[in-house]
């Protein structure tokens, strides 16, 4: 029986490893961060200040 706090490492092959971190990779942000123009627009339009973390955060989840 493994410990229970046991490092990935010493349990997963290489292969298992590298397919973790692509899984991880792959469930960051499918645009990698970047905003539409009429997502930037609309923010814009909605806040009063617009580059800070409450607009960009209302502008990723806006759909246009």
């Amino acid at each position: 029986m493994k410990p229970r706090n046991a490092p990935l490492r010493a349990y997963a092959s290489d292969a298992q490893r590298k397919a973790i971190h692509a899984s991880k990779a792959e469930q960051a942000s499918p645009v990698k961060g970047k905003l539409k123009p009429c997502q930037k627009a609309a923010a814009k339009k909605k806040f009063d200040v617009y580059p800070s973390a409450y607009a960009n955060m209302w502008a990723s989840n806006h759909k246009c």
